[in-house]
């Protein structure tokens, strides 16, 4: 199963400043948890660059990422470009 979603961050901009990335990365992890219904979580590192883009303070307020489920459960979050 493959679907592409625009997560927003802006709970990420409730969490002090100099933790605002680390806090986007749990944002994004739990919105595929609950929208997937899996546990398994694998990002790949561009969606982490991505947030880390311009630095822990100033992150992006949405995200565009395709979230592909394997037959195991596990599931792969990719930027889409």
């Amino acid at each position: 199963m493959e679907r592409v979603y625009v997560i927003p961050l802006r709970d990420a901009k409730t969490a002090p400043r100099t933790k605002r990335s680390p806090k986007a990365t749990r944002v994004v992890r739990e919105f595929i948890q609950k929208h997937m219904k899996s546990d398994d979580v694998k990002m790949d590192s561009s969606v982490n660059e991505k947030i880390w883009e311009r630095g822990i303070q100033k992150i992006p307020p949405k995200i565009k990422v395709k979230a592909t489920k394997d037959e195991d459960g596990s599931v792969l979050v990719t930027l889409v470009q």
